[in-house]
């Protein structure tokens, strides 16, 4: 029944445009245009933050200070690296998750093309 269901979300059923296609294609542009501004302010940001954190750091005159800031900059290191390392995936899985898709279409779909 669910392979039913999926299938129909596939095939044009008579009308003119397949409602998968309609609702999926502008959602791709949107990620696509995002991704590169997103990842430029996401280096911005955390090249910042980690500045400002290992001034924090280099001031920090008692011992449990200095331990606070260099935890702080260890995990905004991390997070940081993580959110570019999604950001990155994401753009890299968009092809072949349409090309999956595209393959997923059936006779009766419309193709999707990824937007260069």
């Amino acid at each position: 029944m669910l392979e039913n269901m999926v299938m129909a979300a596939f095939t044009n059923n008579g009308s003119s445009a397949n409602p998968f296609l309609t609702a999926a294609t502008p959602i791709i542009k949107l990620i696509n245009m995002a991704a590169g501004p997103l990842l430029g302010i996401v280096v911005a940001l955390g090249t910042l933050y980690c500045v400002f954190l290992g001034v924090k750091l280099a001031k920090a005159e008692e011992p449990q200070d200095r331990e606070k800031a260099k935890g702080a900059l260890k995990n905004a290191i991390i997070g940081f690296l993580l959110i570019f390392v999604l950001i990155a995936a994401m753009n890299l899985m968009l092809t072949p998750l349409m090309g999956w898709m595209n393959d997923n279409l059936g006779s009766s779909g419309t193709a999707i093309v990824y937007p260069s």
